[in-house]
């Protein structure tokens, strides 16, 4: 019961964070990576089928937005760079 416990309460804070803006979802998505998923991996999750695979979808999904999130920083800190090589040779 206790797991059960622990596993829906890992995806009621997932659902959560997906609804929080760019910046919020990709700080509350470390914290709870770092909170349920850092030292057994997605293996501990005891949930129903139907649970399991909405979890499933919510964590692909977040990837996903990780993924996009961190080339849009990237893309923005080449910008900045080159902003900043153009302002000290003006």
């Amino acid at each position: 019961m206790e797991r059960r416990d622990w596993s829906l309460e890992a995806m009621k804070e997932l659902i959560f964070i997906d609804s929080l803006d760019e910046q919020q979802k990709a700080a509350g998505l470390l914290r709870w990576a770092e909170k349920y998923i850092a030292e057994d991996g997605i293996f501990n999750f005891d949930l129903e089928l139907k649970d399991l695979q909405r979890l499933s979808e919510l964590f692909y999904k977040n990837i996903k937005f990780l993924q996009a999130y961190n080339q849009e920083i990237q893309t923005n800190m080449v910008q900045n760079k080159n902003l900043k090589a153009f302002l000290e040779n003006s």
